[in-house]
């Protein structure tokens, strides 16, 4: 089976053609296969890009994580998007439909080289979601998840959670260091309080409209880079009053890189710009 590997902000992707794989097959345990960094390609998840008949939509975009679980993406929504408009299912527009686990998106390719190998993206991320049974927490109906005091082995974290396509939750204040990264994150993951996991986003401001963070996404571990997650910290940022509720824009710095934000409140919708490359293609012999 064919495939490209990609990345944006150092999230990296095994992307594939949907056609090429079975309607029936297993796709997450291809995921299973294919993301695994020793016996595998190696990636943080699978891609798995579609062309559809519809004009109004002409791509559609699943994503899978190492484990196997389905979950949304914002930097694979970006490299889906390059990867669609570099075959030309777009019919060389470059502003298009990605149809994906959480509803349409618009994608709109800003730059590119002459085969749309690397490329700078704005997508639109939807609206974000703060009612606990639409994170999902176990916590009132209705109820923001804003400034929670979450106590994990006698230390209290104040946690800020949304869901922004996926389920996370922020956490500002100092770098966590290694120790406190690798120790917490997994456990906050896991935590009952969110059935179907989160995760973490250890967020440090720098600068009236910068934010350094540090990723746990669930489902893989620590990342390079996560779009959802950079719309998280962003949103989380503007309702705590950590950045003036009229910046035009947020950078969120991981370690792979540099996303862009815009979110102009309640009711908006959030857009994420950052860049796209493909790596390298080949083929795998799929067990």
């Amino acid at each position: 089976m064919r495939f490209t590997k990609m990345q944006g902000v150092g999230n990296d992707f095994v992307v594939i053609d949907a056609s090429a794989f079975p309607q029936d097959g297993d796709l997450a345990a291809l995921s299973l296969q294919v993301c695994e960094r020793r016996f595998g390609i190696g990636a943080d998840g699978l891609l798995v890009v579609g062309q559809s008949n519809s004009k109004a939509t002409p791509v559609t975009m699943r994503m899978f994580n190492p484990d196997g679980s389905e979950d949304m993406c914002g930097n694979g929504l970006r490299c889906a998007g390059l990867w669609a408009f570099a075959r030309g299912w777009t019919a060389g527009e470059r502003e298009f439909s990605v149809a994906t686990k959480e509803g349409v998106r618009n994608v709109r390719v800003l730059e590119s080289d002459a085969e749309a190998r690397h490329g700078q993206l704005t997508v639109d991320m939807g609206l974000p979601r703060f009612a606990s049974e639409e994170i999902p927490f176990c916590g009132p109906t209705g109820a923001p998840v804003r400034n929670f005091p979450l106590t994990i082995d006698g230390e209290t974290f104040s946690i800020h959670s949304v869901n922004t396509g996926s389920t996370h939750t922020v956490i500002f204040g100092d770098e966590a260091d290694d120790a406190r990264f690798t120790r917490f994150s997994p456990i906050i993951e896991e935590h009952p309080l969110f059935p179907e996991r989160t995760s973490v986003q250890w967020a440090v401001p720098n600068g009236d409209c910068a934010i350094e963070v540090r990723i746990w996404e669930r489902g893989v571990g620590e990342t390079l880079g996560c779009g959802t997650g950079a719309c998280a910290v962003a949103v989380a940022a503007k309702r705590q009053g950590v950045v003036p509720m009229d910046a035009e824009s947020i950078d969120i710095r991981s370690k792979g890189g540099v996303l862009r934000i815009a979110w102009a409140g309640e009711g908006a919708a959030i857009a994420m710009t950052g860049p796209a490359d493909v790596v390298f293609e080949g083929e795998i012999t799929i067990d």
